[in-house]
């Protein structure tokens, strides 16, 4: 059973603190596998949400059931991703050695720990405008050998993202998650990089879905995956909506004799003469 613990505009005055002993007291907490954390009242402010994730460290025995955690899941009228404070991660994985799937929405002060060790988890996504290149290394030297499902928002500058393509390409490289079956590497501007990256990476012999969605992809990288994809006959699938590929690049893709998702074209945008492609989630 899933429950979502979430403050409205009603609920002033509530923070992160108040949220985390709700938690703890509510009756239901002993059945539920699925906890969603939505605003806990005062996501912009400097604490975050620590005292919720250092609540779940401290009573961990309270939450060895859960399967799968989302903590951030609020929308843009609530609280821009941009705006989401998060927390250190470190303690949580030694804490919580049942988890299976771990969504965070927000790269503020995010941090996942120098030492990530965990047999369980199978699905790890990361939502932001902008992904620091310190979570990058610490998910690239992670152990996490059940890993099946890996999400990770790249973003932009503005919003967080200090590195480049060789940031990738280096994490590629050095990631080792021998189960991994899907692939995402999303919301980036320099998307046509991030693909051919991809395509040179070992990870395209093991993965099923290939997830290039929401960033600036073009014809050029279109042209890379048609070329490279039927060479891979375990990719089953390729996510690449909201793209700036044209129409005539789409029925190729959708011709591969893979599920292809090309939907939510974009035009770029000119401004004194330049040509401007954004990713979908930044701000």
């Amino acid at each position: 059973m899933e429950k979502k613990y979430a403050y409205s505009w009603e609920d002033e005055g509530k923070e992160a603190k108040d949220m985390i002993e709700e938690i703890l007291a509510d009756e239901a907490l002993g059945s539920l596998d699925s906890i969603v954390v939505g605003n806990w009242g005062d996501a912009w402010d400097t604490a975050g949400s620590q005292k919720i994730v250092d609540g779940i460290v401290e009573h961990k025995e309270k939450f060895q059931h859960v399967k799968s955690l989302f903590i951030g899941d609020m929308e843009y009228d609530e609280c821009e991703v941009s705006w989401i404070i998060q927390a250190n991660y470190s303690e949580l994985w030694k804490a919580l050695p049942n988890l299976e799937n771990l969504t965070i929405k927000g790269s503020c002060d995010l941090c996942l720990g120098e030492e990530i060790i965990h047999e369980n988890l199978k699905s790890l996504t990361i939502i932001c405008g902008g992904l620091p290149k310190s979570v990058f290394e610490s998910i690239q030297n992670a152990k996490l050998p059940a890993l099946e499902k890996l999400v990770l928002y790249i973003g932009i500058d503005n919003y967080g993202f200090d590195g480049d393509i060789e940031t990738i390409r280096t994490f590629l490289a050095k990631a080792d998650f021998p189960k991994l079956t899907y692939l995402g590497l999303v919301d980036s501007e320099m998307q046509d990089d991030v693909a051919e990256a991809v395509l040179q990476s070992k990870f395209m012999n093991q993965i099923e879905t290939l997830d290039l969605s929401m960033g600036s992809l073009t014809d050029k990288g279109g042209a890379m995956l048609l070329e490279a994809v039927p060479k891979y006959p375990n990719i089953k699938a390729l996510d690449l909506h909201y793209h700036y590929m044209s129409e005539k690049m789409e029925e190729k893709l959708e011709a591969l004799p893979v599920e292809v998702d090309c939907s939510d074209a974009q035009e770029p945008d000119e401004w004194n003469g330049d040509i401007w492609m954004s990713a979908m989630l930044t701000e």
